[in-house]
């Protein structure tokens, strides 16, 4: 099969002819529907982020179940899943306690390794000497790819008649956004809320902002043209960051500061301006992803006298059996948007280029569709 094979961040990603394995006991094969390009596949692309390597890249995707590993008896041949890269364990204190998103084995051998459950990788390379280069899964997913293997907890079954390229981008952008409003936050209605970022990810904390009955949603960009989307998504103020402070002008706006700040960012600067956006009681959410060893700074009086919170979010503390089909449903009932956020599809060839664009800052989410 083809699949787009990252090596270091001084080559492109490559589509490349790679061997994939029979599913072992407790995985599933996915033929891949479409595969979304997100900020955390640039900050591997770039070295940002230490990542095992060669790998297959990718980790928000979606598709249909073509074959079951011995014992699985959730999926079918046939369902329609959405990939999850955030497989459960099942097993760790987190999944008991019902925190999925915190699996330990996914923190500690599937994402740090670049490999499934049992500690291998289903992925290969076979050079015209006959001799096997094994490649890296990315997260448990890998879905730059014609097909993946994955664990069956990380392929979440969702209803046949939503659009499969479409909902791809819940696997990570939407599930990330309105969960880090929803779970994480826990934001009540009549809340005011500063969204910093409206990329993918950004434009789905509005999104879960609304959901959440937020009195006020303010949005906060660098580009006009994003806080313009926002406006449609549920925002009801928008702040042009380019045009000066954004923390003044959200204070000119707000003076009393903001519930909830939510960094969809993840830069330096934009983590210390959702801290400065608070009001008394209010909670910084830390959502965007920064380079691996950025260091932000505060001041601990300030948080301790004002009754402040700085929360980190990671993949939206969901629960992926539980969230990931209701926000399907969701979509489909017309609470959610999601075509708006696809600013285009590539074929799976023109990855990099898909990977050059994100970076010029330009686009939401480009489709990868094999």
């Amino acid at each position: 099969m083809k699949a787009v094979v990252f090596r270091d961040p001084d080559n492109r990603v490559s589509l490349t002819d790679v061997e994939l394995a029979t599913p072992k006991a407790g995985e599933v094969r996915v033929k891949i529907a479409a595969a979304g390009v997100c900020h955390s596949d640039l900050h591997v692309r770039r070295g940002e982020w230490p990542a095992p390597a060669p790998m297959v890249m990718g980790h928000e995707g979606s598709g249909v179940v073509v074959e079951v590993g011995d014992g699985v008896t959730s999926l079918a041949v046939g369902d329609h899943v959405v990939l999850c890269w955030v497989p459960p364990c099942g097993e760790c204190r987190y999944c008991l306690q019902g925190r999925e998103a915190r699996c330990q084995k996914v923190a500690t051998v599937v994402a740090p390794q670049g490999v499934l459950f049992d500690g291998t990788s289903r992925l290969s390379i076979r050079h015209s000497d006959g001799d096997d280069e094994p490649l890296h899964h990315y997260l448990g997913v890998s879905s730059f790819a014609e097909e993946v293997i994955v664990p069956a907890s990380g392929a979440i079954k969702v209803r046949d008649d939503a659009p499969l390229d479409v909902i791809a981008v819940v696997g990570c952008a939407v599930a990330t956004g309105v969960g880090a409003v929803t779970n994480t936050a826990a934001v009540e209605p009549g809340s005011t809320v500063a969204v910093i970022g409206c990329g993918g990810v950004g434009l789905n904390v509005v999104q879960g902002a609304k959901l959440a009955g937020a009195e006020r949603i303010v949005a906060i960009d660098v580009v006009p043209e994003k806080t313009e989307a926002a406006m449609q998504f549920g925002a009801t103020d928008r702040i042009d960051a380019s045009q000066g402070d954004a923390v003044q002008q959200l204070l000119a706006l707000i003076p009393d500061g903001v519930d909830y700040a939510f960094d969809a960012i993840g830069r330096t600067v934009t983590t210390e301006q959702a801290i400065h956006m608070l009001g008394l009681g209010g909670a910084a959410v830390i959502v965007g992803l920064p380079p691996a060893g950025a260091r932000a700074s505060f001041e601990p009086l300030v948080l301790a006298e004002a009754d402040q919170r700085i929360i980190g979010s990671n993949y939206g503390s969901v629960r992926p059996s539980v969230d990931i089909p209701a926000l399907v449903d969701r979509y489909m009932d017309g609470q959610l948007q999601l075509d708006p956020l696809i600013s285009g599809r590539r074929p799976l060839s023109e990855a990099a280029e898909a990977l050059d664009d994100l970076a010029a800052g330009g686009v939401l989410r480009t489709l990868l569709i094999p």
